[in-house]
């Protein structure tokens, strides 16, 4: 799993690491994406989750924010049902798809022989029709099934495990602190 300072990658979904673009520190919910909307874009281009050719990046950070902030408050609500209940409404599914007929694929041979999908539209949609593109993807899989939450009661970032074994976000994020903090508290009661 990637790691990054400034944004909690918790997998290679597009759809989920935009959702985990939310955290809490200290009690207080922070939005990385208000400020740092380029960083988060070029973090995803280097990690491979989009490239270059599937849209006009300069217009993208430019313009895109708010679009993106709208779909990520769609996304969590329908992945914390998933966690939740574990099922969601067809108009959940629908909504999407309508996300992806604004900015339809065509598909691109790029980057060392990939399949990339090339969305025909114009570069705000395009991003948003990947990333509804990604959670639809997700949900046809059975992956969603496998979405779980952090196991920090503190923490709001969700993660895909198929192992059935995982508990935190990442080592690095939630798990060594809940371990420090569970080795203080035994330490302090001896």
């Amino acid at each position: 799993m990637p790691y990054n300072e400034t944004f909690p990658l918790t997998s290679n979904y597009l759809s989920l690491d935009l959702v985990n673009t939310e955290i809490v520190r200290r009690g207080i919910r922070h939005d990385l994406l208000k400020g740092n909307f380029a960083d988060w874009f070029q973090t995803m281009l280097k990690e491979g989750n989009i490239v270059d050719e599937q849209f006009d990046k300069e217009y993208v950070i430019s313009d895109g924010l708010h679009a993106l902030l709208d779909l990520r408050e769609f996304l969590r609500e329908g992945f914390e049902r998933i966690v939740d209940k574990g099922d969601l409404d067809d108009q959940w599914v629908s909504h999407l798809e309508s996300l992806i007929e604004k900015a339809p694929f065509s598909y691109k041979r790029i980057k060392e022989g990939s399949l990339v999908p090339i969305p025909v539209g114009d570069s705000l949609d395009a991003i948003v029709s990947l990333v509804a593109f990604d959670a639809l993807r997700l949900y046809s899989t059975g992956d969603l099934q496998a979405l779980r939450r952090c196991a920090n009661p503190d923490c709001v970032l969700l993660f895909i495990d198929k192992s059935g074994r995982r508990k935190w976000c990442s080592m690095k994020i939630c798990g060594n602190r809940m371990k420090v903090s569970r080795h203080n508290q035994r330490n302090a009661s001896e």
